[in-house]
């Protein structure tokens, strides 16, 4: 497995869990929906960005 799939599944867990408590404190569906698109967008801009494998060096 990649370490972008485990850095996503790792992040798709984190947005469960903050789901749940927000479901749970009561927080309207909709938002709660809201939320979720956005955190999904951002685990995949920070899950590209960290595990991206670094260009080689480019010799002239």
């Amino acid at each position: 497995m990649s370490s972008f799939s485990t850095y996503l599944i790792g992040f798709i867990v984190l947005i469960i869990g903050l789901a749940v408590a927000a479901y749970l404190l009561g927080v309207p569906q909709l938002w709660i929906g809201v939320g979720v698109i956005v955190m999904i967008g951002i685990g995949i801009l920070t899950g590209t960005s960290r595990t991206k494998t670094k260009d080689p060096p480019t010799t002239p």
